[in-house]
């Protein structure tokens, strides 16, 4: 176990330095906590606890199986080492590191607080290790419903609400005694039992600091993952895109292109289209599979050849046309004797 002066002037210094700027940065001088100069001494700061904590470790200066009464007075304001850099960790603000920064710093005050434990130093109920993500702490059984799972939440809330309001008043108590005793042990008129008072009250004073800080990043850190997990959901799939279908104007669907011609005469707002042509720009947008889509003319045959089918094709209906009217006439002749209509009897 090493004494205050074992620990050297060196690791007094870092220390020194690293609180002096924690208060610069906490008395909020400049007008913004993102402010190059603010930064700049957070960095600082954090440097100086980072190797103040690293020489402590290297001394071997606390351990968990030891009283209090064994810790020399001097050495007791290094215990506020990781609680100093949990809040000097908070005061960054690079928001894309923002998360890693409220895991690190909650990191730092829960070791403090253990170590606070391991010691006597206050009462209290030590969080959990790392924070639970958004739930996880439902993973396990469903939450009980019902009159009683309602009186027990107005329970917690009413007794969350009293450990605050306890931890407030003793906040300022022991910042009141903090003052009056400040003066005195850094002018070093203090006694040895005077700076172990101040010191352990320093303690005290961060223990609560240290819960609410570790309440604080909870919910934050809630908040932060449930942004992360929403922003996941709502991106668009990997992979291309759909394209988006054209819409369809109204059109007359026609056989053929007599058809759209005739319909076209009576309905010139309403443009009009044959089968072919509707299937051909169908499977262009893509909405019609491409083997779907009717052939203009079978391959291998010449223009002559389809002009040639398209007039005997004509003949045909020409043929069938006059055919029908044949018929017709016959029928006429049967029902409508000679002479029928011949007013004059002139037939």
């Amino acid at each position: 176990m090493a004494e205050g002066a074992g620990a050297g002037p060196r690791l007094a210094e870092l220390l020194a330095v690293g609180r002096r700027l924690w208060e610069e940065v906490e008395s909020g001088a400049e007008p913004s906590s993102a402010a190059p100069a603010v930064q700049d001494k957070v960095r600082q700061g954090l440097e100086a606890l980072q190797r103040a904590a690293a020489m402590v470790a290297q001394l071997d200066l606390f351990s968990e199986n030891e009283e209090l009464e064994e810790v020399a007075s001097a050495d007791l304001k290094y215990l506020l080492l990781p609680a100093l850099l949990g809040s000097m960790t908070l005061k960054q603000v690079d928001m894309s590191r923002r998360l890693e920064h409220l895991e690190s710093a909650r990191a730092h005050f829960w070791r403090f607080l253990k170590l606070c434990r391991s010691y006597g130093l206050g009462k209290f109920h030590l969080p959990p290790a790392a924070a639970s993500s958004p739930g996880e702490e439902d993973a396990g059984s469903p939450a009980p419903r019902g009159p009683a799972a309602a009186q027990a939440s107005l329970v917690a809330m009413a007794m969350s609400r009293q450990a605050k309001i306890e931890r407030y008043n003793q906040k300022k108590e022991l910042e009141n005694r903090l003052a009056s005793m400040r003066t005195c042990v850094e002018s070093g008129q203090a006694d040895e039992d005077q700076i172990r008072e101040f010191y352990i009250l320093q303690i005290q004073k961060w223990i609560n600091t240290s819960l609410e800080e570790i309440e604080s990043i909870d919910q934050e850190m809630v908040i932060l993952r449930s942004r992360a997990t929403a922003k996941q959901s709502s991106a668009p799939p990997h992979g291309p895109t759909r394209p988006a279908r054209t819409p369809l104007k109204p059109f007359i669907l026609t056989r053929n292109a007599a058809q759209a011609k005739v319909f076209g005469a009576g309905y010139p707002a309403l443009p009009t289209m044959t089968v072919d042509d509707w299937y051909e720009q169908r499977g262009k947008q893509g909405v019609v599979p491409a083997q779907t889509v009717p052939q203009r003319a079978p391959a291998g045959i010449t223009d002559e050849e389809l002009q040639k089918q398209q007039q005997e094709k004509k003949e045909e209906e020409d043929d069938e046309e006059a055919l029908q009217k044949a018929r017709n006439w016959d029928d006429w002749k049967d029902t409508h004797p000679r002479g029928y209509g011949n007013r004059q009897n002139m037939g």
